[in-house]
């Protein structure tokens, strides 16, 4: 029954990413014909993401929550950031910034909040001053003095784009099912993390999370969006199967622990290296609870 229902999910994934993959290019008598689904292909696709499983807490033999560095200067990690510029490229190509930052304007992603542990919302005016500056050059300051009307052409607008993102940080919880006897993982909010807006032409600027969202909100948004799949155009994933089945590359930086959650960088500091290993430990801590299970 399992393998069955792995099947179907496969194919299912399969189809619909068929449809989505540049539909009807081959049959198209004009450009404004590509992309245009057929009656029949809308039926055969299931446009919605795949559904989580209900999980009773009883369940759950063993959880830990982690928060991770998703670094957007890894290979690994390019389809979460490519395209950033959006002039020359297709309207069904974009970045996960450009998607998220779409849908918060559009009213699709309705809640988005100041910490991952979701204590506060926000709205998207509460967050422009994280997002733009607005600054008056030296010759608009003169024309100020002078008692003149200051020129649009003096005022100098910086607002983050794709291309400031850095990384991406992600908290989840990895927990073991007793039923199915099996280590998962849910991922639970996302938040993109640029320089400080205030100083992000400075040398070495502070890098700040601009919002978090709780990710089931935004998960259909992030189904209907499609990341390059460089090995085969042909079937783009969503950003949601990139996110849920983890193809990407992360650092642990933070898990629940006694000390108020404390991070890697509070214990273990001035030491890239030891901080690197300490979240692999974190990571084989984890992984070696689902091996011991198997060990008599």
């Amino acid at each position: 029954m399992n393998l069955r229902s792995f099947l179907l999910t496969v194919a299912t994934v399969c189809t619909a990413t068929t449809m989505f993959a540049q539909a009807n290019i081959l049959n198209a008598k004009s450009p404004e014909d590509i992309g245009v689904r057929t009656d029949e292909q809308k039926v055969v696709d299931n446009d919605k993401p795949l559904e989580y499983g209900y999980v009773d807490d009883r369940d759950i033999l063993f959880a830990k929550m982690t928060w991770e560095r998703v670094v957007l200067n890894e290979r690994s990690n390019f389809p979460l950031y490519y395209p950033i510029d959006t002039n020359n490229i297709g309207k069904d190509r974009r970045s996960l910034y450009d998607v998220l930052m779409k849908n918060i304007k559009n009213g699709k992603i309705e809640n988005i909040y100041d910490d991952s542990y979701f204590s506060t919302k926000r709205t998207l005016k509460d967050i422009e001053a994280a997002l733009t500056k607005v600054d008056t050059t030296e010759l608009g300051i003169e024309q100020l003095n002078a008692g003149e009307t200051l020129s649009a052409e003096y005022i100098d607008r910086r607002e983050i784009t794709a291309a400031d993102i850095v990384e991406y940080r992600i908290k989840g919880l990895w927990y073991f099912d007793k039923r199915q006897s099996e280590m998962k993982y849910r991922l639970l909010a996302i938040a993109p993390v640029a320089p400080d807006v205030n100083f992000i032409d400075s040398d070495n600027p502070d890098l700040v999370p601009l919002f978090w969202i709780f990710f089931p909100d935004a998960r259909q948004v992030l189904h209907e969006a499609k990341a390059f799949n460089n090995e085969n155009s042909s079937q783009p994933f969503s950003f949601d199967h990139v996110l849920n089945s983890r193809r990407f590359h992360g650092y642990i930086y933070k898990e629940e622990n006694v000390y108020g959650d404390r991070k890697i960088t509070e214990y273990v500091s001035d030491n890239a290296l030891m901080q690197l290993l300490e979240s692999e430990r974190i990571k084989d801590k984890i992984r070696d609870f689902e091996l011991d299970m198997w060990t008599y």
